[in-house]
């Protein structure tokens, strides 16, 4: 879909909105789109992002609720108002005031999701410092008597497969790079929750001059490290694009070494790399490339480290 988009005489902007909204459509890997991925009442909410490296100009949305589109949206961010991020009940005002319908997110398998969350007891969820105790019950929660401070990150306690992305790089026919994400975010994460994938320099990152970056992964971590921001400056200094993916990654390990994460790099020459760090249940990451020399996208791998 983004190839061909290209191959069709249109935009690199229109190449990652086509490509991301295909896949919300798809519902990718239950990650992305409608219907999964449920917050802790049950509802569906999606955020995305799109950025312009040639004007650097960014259009996202976080929590955004009743709109499929998210890609979409995103770009009208960007393109109808001077703002960078829009988020929650009033981006989806937005979105309905741009011209979109408004939908219900909520399918059977999120349902499904959701009811076999609570009779679990809610877990896993992403609490703490609060009572009742979130490791063995549900809420609602008030504050804890006692705070522990310090790293929480309870990655024993988490699907690594709950919270992914698709993250899209494109370099157009005049050079033009833009980056995009959309995901629907952490699976029964807490209401109101945004994670990396709608923030410049975290989800994604496009610079014309360079190239762009985009990741996935554990959000709530990553959007700590602007690793996409990061990977492209590396790049900017002569770095190739595989070495500035892990070097971009070495940074979050060095804080968090059981995190979930990976991120893709392209610099303006055609180069490209991945990444990943390496945590049970995931030794090697796979990412698509599609250019003039291939006839369809192909399947690459890293091995994670």
């Amino acid at each position: 879909m983004t190839w061909n988009a290209l191959k069709d005489g249109g935009s690199a902007l229109d190449a990652v909105e086509k490509g991301c909204s295909r896949c919300e459509q798809d519902m990718c890997d239950g990650s992305v789109g409608y219907g999964s991925h449920p917050d802790e009442t049950g509802e569906t909410t999606l955020d995305a992002m799109i950025m312009n490296g040639d004007t650097m100009e960014v259009g996202a949305v976080g929590n955004l609720r009743r709109i499929k589109s998210a890609i979409s949206v995103a770009r009208a961010v960007m393109e109808h108002t001077a703002h960078t991020l829009l988020v929650g009940e009033s981006a989806s005002e937005f979105a309905e005031n741009m011209g979109f319908p408004a939908e219900d997110l909520t399918t059977n398998t999120s349902m499904t999701m959701f009811a076999e969350w609570l009779r679990q007891n809610c877990q896993p969820n992403y609490r703490k410092n609060v009572f009742p105790d979130p490791t063995k019950s549900c809420g609602p929660y008030k504050p804890g008597s006692k705070v522990q401070r310090g790293r929480w990150h309870q990655q024993e306690r988490k699907d690594i497969r709950s919270h992914d992305t698709i993250g899209m790089i494109v370099i157009g026919p005049s050079a033009q790079v833009v980056a995009g994400t959309s995901t629907n975010g952490a699976n029964h994460k807490v209401p109101g929750r945004v994670g990396d994938s709608p923030i410049a320099g975290a989800g994604a990152y496009a610079d014309s001059a360079v190239g762009g970056a985009a990741a996935t992964g554990d959000g709530d971590v990553m959007m700590r490290f602007l690793p996409s921001y990061l990977a492209v400056e590396l790049m900017r200094t002569g770095m190739d694009p595989s070495s500035a993916c892990k070097t971009a990654l070495s940074r979050i390990k060095k804080h968090y070494p059981g995190f979930f994460g990976a991120i893709i790099c392209a610099n303006t020459t055609g180069m490209y790399g991945a990444a990943c760090n390496k945590v049970p249940g995931l030794s090697q990451f796979s990412f698509m490339v599609s250019n003039p020399h291939t006839e369809s996208p192909i399947q690459k791998k890293v091995d994670c480290f």
